[in-house]
């Protein structure tokens, strides 16, 4: 912790300082009363408001200063003016808690805290955010810090590591994993099952029997491992390898409580009752001892039997086939039945014990192995006294270790098969390597209430590695002063060489616990007694003591903490021995993969995690102890992360409740101490930690120069300044292109520059106030006048309204009088004139009625005597007609007498049949004759027919026969035409059938197919730019057609689909070949289209109507073209997807965002940021992308599309998809990138954007959705320039910002940083008002919209 030096020229008042506290390690507080020399406490208020004394014997005792308001949530720790540990505490508990950031830059550090919750900043979208962008840029990320290392590697061709830290549950494992994601997608392959897919799928396998729930994590890796990424010169990922490091097998036969064994275990429990498992005989988990100690059988959240179907896939896509899968399935099955074999003890005293149950029957039945051969040697040892061999047996507690260090052997050989294989899969022959990026995934500083063997080895890899972090840090330091050339003095750094020493020094703790593993009677005991005598008593050590009330342990001053040590166990896990004749019934098994596991372990002894004790006493010298190994591999590997540059991720756990956002301030800084952030803080402290480039100073304190002064010469303009500034020389140092502070010289700067705007702005408040005084004056004066003058108008004006009102009311009385007997006059009139009129009706009403009276008297007469002339004419009518019908009847009745007497002539009779014979035959040939006749005439009889018989039976009816007649000639009117259509189809069927003849007997047709097919399958990849443009559009899809529509009538369907497919690759060919090229993008789009439209149009159900010139009716279809629409339904949204990514798209969203079009509007870098030491800076020259240039090269894929008469809908979707791209990118940039957020960026970024809308409005392209993707990146504009203080602003952003969610209008409030002394930072409380519990932040640039054709 660094204590802020005293200045006796600063008035410190008001100032803000850190003191200690018991609950929350460090408490912000004001001095409300100057310091000055000699007094012996601080009068400080709190947050609370409350009031405490401080005592200060000196000036080293003064509290911590606070950093200035300006650095409150910097995103990198050692930009802050005051490097101590409250400030970083503060800082990180600000961004973590308040602005929801996990990540946090330490110089090269990335500190990550652990937020316990899924959040979505990992997808696809964000690493190409990050991709190819500089670390300085970007917000902090793990992705930021892989980038920079991908970058790095290609850039200077040198190995690269990455090395993640942590204790138990900080989220070691997870970033590691998306680390890995990150290399797999940026370098990525087009092969089926590439090595980048392995890569990512050793995780479940690694996780599965690596990693197992402890108190403190759910998921805890209980394993180191290192992993080494090849790439070759093309930057894709070759190969990759895995170095695994101490694996803690004593959990596979113990847990505490709270604790679960080894994931595999309990995924192979819950999935007993497939079919495939039966066989291994498993149970729940709380029956087997190796599982139920913990007390923990399930996770919350989590699946363990779709746990391993993911391992099972894992494995299959590494290359294990199903049935070695079941082989280790089988073992480790085996192993869990091993444990629940019961051994009992016999003999009179307990000497003897026997092991023969079910759970050995069945552990020997799984490994293939004679089941009395294992129940013996377990309970038996062999033993060599005098050159001959005995056999002793073994008490129940010798036993009972034997069958557990038998377990954890056989785990640990296959742990070690399993990172072998996995290494074997992950090794490629598509190249060499060029260089590699280690991923180191170990396990952090670990303290606990007792500590065991594994602790001790675990704490020296972090002695080890925190030596390579503090020398790498110096060493960076270094690099930077002397690139700046700068006069500088070797920074002392704490080294922990002699800690190191202690543990693996000559006669250090692991030579005297190694030297104790070979002697015959060694012991726990015995080793601590060494221990003792070595570093207490003959040659004291500084980082060794003994605990006063124990014998059996030591303590050890590590660089985090001070650990003690219990010593009992550390000989058995070294050792990590098993009896050979064990091992030699396994290397007996039937199991083939048993077998190879055992009998690899005499070649492996060298490398292996255990030894095997032998009966023979000479040869357990030469095995190698765990400990010894673990100091060989830990060898290797510093020497690989020496030779390499490494990158530094240390995770944070922020509390132990496993619990979203909740910061615990004690367990924070307890991490912060052992991961030795704050160790680099106090080597960036200990020299220049402060360090601005001169433009960067002359824009943020210009305002403490004298005169007028040009940003040209800012460095000869800080060079004169800042000894006025700052009299002492040796608070500051003038390097080449940047100006370096002590600690705490920034915040002076700031309180000089704040200074300096308050008198300012006390001069221009006074003269504002004189100018508003005078004002007023004014004002008054004026009102005064202008009262006096309206009061005088206004008595006026009331004397003139008397006099009017006075004249008024005699007008208004004559007036009056005059109307009143008007009234009573015109009153008098009218009831004279209504008198008469009723009278007059009266009398007139009276005369009518005696009208109508006389009237009715007349007509009823009339009536009367017509009614009775009618009723004469009736009588005399009936009795006539009756006479007629008795005169006519008489004469009838003799008529019928005449008739019936002529009947009985046969004479008659003869007459009358006369001629018959000859009508009939008349008749017999006419009716031949009818049948003769076509058959439509038919139908015209039929219709003669029926008009004669309607005509009959309307014989009165001469309308209804008019009507019969139009529908007769109607019908006849239609059967005549439907004559003539059916004759013209006749005939152009026989002409089409003799077309098609004459086209089958021309045999030079195939030839020209033959060279058609050719030509579309072979030429798209040859053919060059300009003959290609010069095309007629979308000639190559109709000559393809053509050339489909052919195979189709030859009922080759073969040839038709292979010539579909060759013309698919053949495309695809062209447009790898001419990635870059728009006009051939725009030219196969056309294409693309037109072969899809022209399929659909003429697929199966409806050629038979269309193109009969083609096909023959009696050959049919034997080809569809599905499976070819299919293709280009596949592929055409690929080369739509072309047009979208072209190269020029990325520069275009770096001209929305960094063009300057504005003119004589200075966006630049924000003047607060500061690059990290060590960091390349971004390289300098070449034309930086316009608007203009942007602009061009979208006209030129408009002309491009219009030129190959792109239908209008398919160009609207071509570049909604375009700019779609461009603004996600550019928003995605916004939320990541500092720099970005200011008000005169905003205004640049609106205003690009307006012009590119304007482009497409110019187009008639928003008709397609074109201009609604921009919308979120105007508003975005927007927001940067609008007032951010009080709520009626927070509403009005909510209100306004529809089309960015809380969480991203949270980001960049978060992200803006003032660009000038007019402006200043966003509150806390501010960002509070806005937040609510969305959690989106990017937006997704690989959104695509449906594309029709």
């Amino acid at each position: 912790m660094g204590i802020a030096p005293y200045n006796a020229t600063v008035s410190y008042s008001s100032f803000s300082v850190w003191i200690p506290d018991s609950d929350a390690v460090w408490v912000s507080a004001q001095i409300i009363q100057d310091y000055k020399p000699g007094h012996k406490e601080l009068l400080l208020q709190l947050c609370d408001r409350n009031e405490v004394r401080y005592p200060v014997s000196s000036s080293s005792d003064l509290p911590p200063l606070g950093n200035p308001d300006i650095l409150e949530g910097e995103n990198d720790l050692t930009a802050l003016s005051f490097l101590h540990e409250p400030a970083v505490l503060h800082n990180l508990r600000v961004r973590f808690l308040d602005y929801s950031s996990i990540y946090t830059y330490c110089g090269i550090v990335l500190v990550a805290i652990n937020p316990y919750e899924q959040l979505p900043i990992y997808g696809e979208e964000v690493i190409d955010a990050y991709s190819g962008q500089d670390m300085n840029d970007m917000e902090p990320h793990i992705f930021s810090v892989a980038e920079n290392a991908y970058r790095t590697m290609g850039r200077e061709e040198r190995n690269q590591s990455i090395i993640i830290s942590g204790e138990s549950g900080s989220g070691k494992t997870v970033s590691a994993k998306f680390t890995m994601r990150f290399f797999a997608v940026v370098g990525g392959s087009a092969q089926q099952t590439s090595v980048e897919e392995k890569v990512l799928a050793s995780n479940p396998i690694m996780e599965s029997i690596g990693n197992a729930k402890t108190t403190r994590n759910d998921n805890s890796s209980r394993f180191g491992k290192y992993i080494e990424i090849g790439f070759g010169r093309k930057g894709d990922i070759i190969r990759a390898n895995m170095r695994t490091y101490l694996l803690e097998k004593s959990r596979v036969v113990f847990q505490a409580s709270a604790e679960r064994n080894y994931h595999i275990f309990y995924q192979l429990c819950a999935s007993r009752d497939l079919p495939e498992m039966r066989g291994l005989k498993l149970d729940a988990p709380e029956h087997f001892r190796y599982t139920n100690q913990g007390g923990e059988m399930q996770i919350p959240g989590t699946d363990d039997m779709s746990d391993l179907e993911l391992t099972r896939n894992s494995l299959t896509v590494l290359g294990v086939q199903p049935v070695q899968q079941m082989e280790l399935f089988r073992i480790l099955s085996a192993v869990l039945h091993l444990g629940n074999v019961n051994i009992e003890a016999s003999g009179r005293s307990s000497d003897r014990s026997y092991a023969d149950d079910r759970s050995l029957a069945i552990f020997s039945k799984l490994l293939g192995v004679e089941g009395s051969q294992m129940a013996h040697w377990l309970c038996h040892r062999r033993l060599t006294v005098g050159g001959e061999k005995l056999v002793k047996p073994m008490n129940g507690q010798q036993a009972v270790e034997a069958r557990d260090a038998l377990a954890k052997h056989i785990y640990g050989q296959l742990f070690t098969w399993t990172v072998h294989r996995l290494n074997s899969a992950l090794r490629s022959q598509r190249g060499e390597t060029r260089s590699f990026i280690g991923v180191l995934d170990i396990y952090g500083f670990e303290t606990f209430e007792c500590n065991s063997f594994e602790q001790f080895c675990i704490n020296y890899a972090n002695e080890k590695l925190q030596q390579q972090f503090n020398r790498h840090v110096f060493h960076l330091e270094q690099e930077e002063y002397v690139r700046e050339e700068l006069p500088w003095s070797r920074i002392e750094f704490s080294d922990n060489q002699e800690c190191i020493n202690l543990i693996e020094g000559q006669m250090g703790m692991f030579d005297l616990l190694d030297e104790e593993c070979r002697m015959p009677k060694g012991s726990d005991e015995n080793w601590a007694r060494k221990l003792y005598d070595q570093h207490l008593s003959s040659k004291p050590h500084p980082h060794f003591r003994k605990p006063r009330l124990s014998n059996s342990a030591f303590i050890v001053l590590h660089f985090a903490d001070t650990v003690q040590y219990e010593c009992e166990g550390f000989l058995d896990k070294n050792r990590d021995t098993v009896f050979e004749e064990l091992i030699n019934i396994l290397k007996a098994s039937q199991s083939e993969l048993v077998s190879e596991l055992f009998q690899q372990h005499g070649n492996m002894a060298t490398v292996a995690n255990g030894s095997v004790r032998s009966g023979k006493r000479a040869t357990r010298e030469h095995k190698l102890t765990v400990g010894f190994q673990f100091r060989q591999s830990l060898q290797m590997l510093m020497d690989t992360l020496n030779s390499t540059t490494p990158h530094y991720v240390r995770c944070i756990k922020p509390n132990d409740l496993k619990e979203p956002f909740i910061f615990d301030p004690k367990r924070t800084v307890q991490q912060l101490r052992a991961c030795g952030v704050l160790e680099t803080i106090r080597i960036s402290a200990a020299g220049y930690p402060s360090r601005w480039t001169y433009e960067e100073f002359f824009s943020r304190y210009r305002v403490l120069l004298r005169g007028r002064q040009s940003p040209d010469n800012a460095r000869g303009s800080c060079t004169h300044i800042l000894p006025e500034l700052i009299p002492d020389p040796d608070q500051y140092c003038f390097g080449k292109t940047k100006v370096f502070f002590r600690s705490g010289q920034v915040a002076f700067l700031e309180r000089l520059r704040a200074e300096k705007l308050r008198v300012a702005a006390v001069i221009i408040q006074s003269h504002v106030r004189g100018w508003l005084c005078r004002i007023r004056y004014t004002r008054i004066q004026w009102a005064v006048v202008t009262l006096q003058r309206y009061s005088r108008g206004m008595l006026a004006r009331r004397l003139a309204r008397t006099l009017r009102y006075t004249k008024a009311a005699l007008v208004i009385q004559k007036t009056y009088r005059m109307v009143s007997v008007r009234q009573l006059f015109l009153m008098i009139r009218q009831a004279t004139i209504t008198i008469q009129a009723f009278t007059r009706g009266a009398l007139t009403r009276r005369r009518h009625r005696e009208l109508l009276a006389e009237r009715a008297v007349l007509l009823l007469q009339a009536r009367v005597r017509g009614w009775m002339e009618r009723r004469s004419y009736r009588r005399v009518r009936t009795t006539v007609v009756f006479m007629q019908c008795c005169v006519r009847r008489k004469a009838a009745r003799k008529q019928l007498l005449k008739l019936k007497t002529e009947a009985r002539s046969v004479e008659k009779y003869r007459q009358l049949n006369k001629g018959m014979e000859v009508k009939l035959m008349q008749l017999q040939i006419r009716a031949d004759q009818q049948v003769i006749k076509s058959f439509h005439l038919n139908h015209i009889i039929i219709l003669y027919v029926l008009w004669f018989s309607v005509d009959i039976t309307l014989t009165y009816s001469g309308a209804k026969k008019n009507a019969v007649s139009q529908a007769v000639a109607a019908f006849q009117t239609e059967l005549d035409e439907e004559r003539r259509k059916y004759q013209g189809l006749l005939r152009e069927f026989t002409r089409l059938e003799q077309r098609y003849d004459n086209l089958k007997e021309m045999p030079f047709l195939n030839e020209a197919l033959k060279r058609t097919y050719c030509l579309v399958c072979c030429a798209p990849s040859d053919i060059r730019v300009d003959v290609a443009c010069s095309l007629p559009p979308g000639l190559p899809a109709k000559v393809l057609f053509l050339c489909v529509r052919h195979a189709d009538v030859s009922g080759d369907q073969a040839r038709a689909q292979s010539l579909c497919a060759a013309a698919v690759t053949a495309m695809k060919t062209a447009l790898k070949k001419y990635t870059k090229d728009v006009e051939m993008s725009a030219l196969w789009l056309k294409n693309a289209w037109l072969l899809h439209d022209l399929l659909l149009k003429h697929s199966h159900k409806q050629v038979h109507c269309v193109y009969t010139f083609v096909c023959s009716p009696s050959l049919g279809h034997t080809y569809t073209a599905s499976q070819v629409m299919m293709m280009m339904m596949i592929f055409s949204p690929l080369l739509y997807l072309q047009l979208a990514l072209l190269p020029f798209s990325s520069l275009s969203v770096q001209a929305l965002l960094e063009s300057e079009t504005i003119p004589g509007l200075s966006a630049g870098k924000l003047a607060v940021s500061r690059k990290r030491s060590g960091s390349d800076p971004r390289p300098m020259g070449g034309d930086a992308p316009t608007m203009a240039s942007v602009l061009r090269e979208l006209g030129a894929l408009h002309a491009a599309l219009t030129h190959q008469a792109v239908p209008q809908t398919l160009l609207e979707q071509a570049f909604h998809q375009l700019i779609n791209m461009m603004c996600a990118c550019a928003l995605n940039s916004v939320l990541l990138r500092k720099d970005l957020c200011c008000w005169s960026r905003g205004l640049q970024i609106g205003y690009n954007v307006s012009l590119l809308e304007e482009w497409i409005r110019n187009r008639n392209l928003q008709a397609g959705g074109a201009v609604a993707p921009m919308e979120p990146l105007i508003q975005a504009a927007k927001l940067l320039q609008v007032g951010k203080k009080s709520d009626g602003d927070a509403r009005a952003i909510v209100e306004t910002c529809t089309a960015l969610s809380s969480q991203q209008i949270v980001k960049i409030l978060t992200l803006y940083t003032p660009h000038s002394d007019l402006d200043e930072k966003v509150s806390v409380n501010f960002i509070r008002t806005i937040q609510v519990l969305s959690i989106i932040i990017i937006k997704n640039n690989q959104e695509m919209f449906p594309v029709s054709f």
